[in-house]
């Protein structure tokens, strides 16, 4: 068995109906809108998202699940989806998941409007129920990724990101939905207890932290696809390996690193002696353990629930992000 369906076991049921309400909770009167949807329903990811809503439920709760764990997951769902959509447009991307973009196949228009449709529908299924608690965690985390991206355009025109800077880039851009997830899973049954809610809110952060980190590592693994891309380096994306290497190389070291990236990102051999020249100088290991240590924490604040299959669940499922090969 694979480590998803390990994941998935203990939630099984609730992820299969859980399919249904979110296919259900996307339908239009439009046409148009239907045959995008059914689309996106068709090709859908590993639905970590919802997996850690209904996880994160169950273990505070001591098993239980109800409609408002359900309609969390389907909100969640939807602003995710959302927000892929219209990254695909910024990104100016064809492809998503191996897949045709909705941007490639509708154009950037439909995407765009495909996007706002599924956000309202994420706010309205929350509002229509009076779940005004679960669409504050919602908006502050839609909010927190909008300023996210941003902040990394303002940021990468500069190439002189502080590490600070860069976590809170990725703790908006990434880890904050990962946040609401886990802190939406634990509000929807426990609607008194702001303790046990900010506890997995901020289970999610370190998780989402550790899972952006790995990410940025891929960009100089040979791993998944036996050789480094370089990807982030010619899209002057400044990850936290490069950032710890042009904070404690030389001057001259420095200088040439920030011309490589600005000037000759294009150039796949300078490309290669940038990833080489970071390897050497300590910037994986670093990044490697900075992610460790992100993981550590998330893992010591499950220590005060009893075991159970949800507990352990999410114990591989934070495993799962930082020993994962794509």
């Amino acid at each position: 068995m694979n480590i998803t369906s390990q994941i998935k076991q203990p939630i099984f049921s609730e992820m299969e109906l859980f399919e249904k309400k979110f296919h259900e909770s996307m339908t239009s009167k439009v046409a148009l809108l239907n045959r995008i949807t059914y689309y996106i329903v068709n090709r859908k990811g590993k639905q970590m998202r919802p997996m850690f809503v209904f996880l994160t439920a169950k273990m505070v709760s001591g098993g239980t699940v109800n409609e408002r764990t359900y309609r969390g997951a389907s909100v969640i769902e939807l602003i995710h989806t959302a927000t892929l959509v219209h990254d695909d447009v910024v990104d100016d991307s064809n492809r998503r998941r191996g897949f045709f973009s909705i941007n490639a196949l509708w154009k950037n228009k439909i995407a765009v409007l495909v996007g706002d449709y599924l956000l309202s529908k994420g706010l309205l299924l929350s509002i229509d129920n009076g779940d005004f608690d679960l669409l504050k965690i919602i908006s502050v985390a839609v909010r927190e990724m909008s300023e996210g991206e941003l902040l990394q355009i303002e940021k990468a025109r500069r190439l002189d990101i502080t590490e600070e800077v860069y976590y809170e880039i990725i703790r908006k851009k990434t880890a904050t939905l990962i946040a609401a997830c886990c802190a939406l899973g634990a509000r929807s049954v426990i609607e008194e207890d702001d303790i046990q809610v900010e506890n997995m809110r901020k289970f999610g952060e370190l998780i989402g932290m550790a899972f952006q980190i790995k990410d940025d590592l891929f960009d100089y693994s040979e791993e998944a696809i036996g050789k480094p891309t370089g990807i982030d380096i010619k899209e002057q994306k400044m990850t936290l390996p490069l950032i710890h290497v042009l904070n404690t190389c030389s001057p001259q070291e420095k200088k040439w690193l920030i011309n490589s990236i600005k000037n000759h990102n294009k150039d796949k051999k300078r490309v290669k002696e940038v990833i080489a020249f970071v390897k050497n100088n300590n910037g994986l290991a670093y990044a490697e353990n900075k992610m460790i240590q992100f993981q550590q924490e998330a893992l010591s604040l499950l220590e005060n629930y009893p075991d159970s299959e949800f507990k352990d669940a999410l114990t591989l499922m934070v495993n799962y992000v930082i020993e994962r090969k794509k």
